[in-house]
């Protein structure tokens, strides 16, 4: 007792997944799978990053 509304839940999520259209994009998730980097070490910028207040100060590259 108790899993009716779980099993509704899990239902119409499934019911979800299976019946709407998803636009895929296929490439992005073969990079992601075969482990390529999608993001180019000379686009990142440390410097000027929000968080780099909360950064590890032994790992800094001079």
């Amino acid at each position: 007792m108790g899993r009716g509304r779980a099993k509704a839940k899990q239902t119409k999520v499934a019911r979800d997944l299976k019946y709407r259209t998803h636009e895929t994009d296929f490439g992005a998730l073969a990079k992601e799978l075969h482990g390529e980097d999608t993001h180019p070490t000379s686009e990142v910028d440390t410097d000027g990053d929000e968080w780099s207040d909360y950064a590890d100060p032994r790992r800094r590259a001079d």
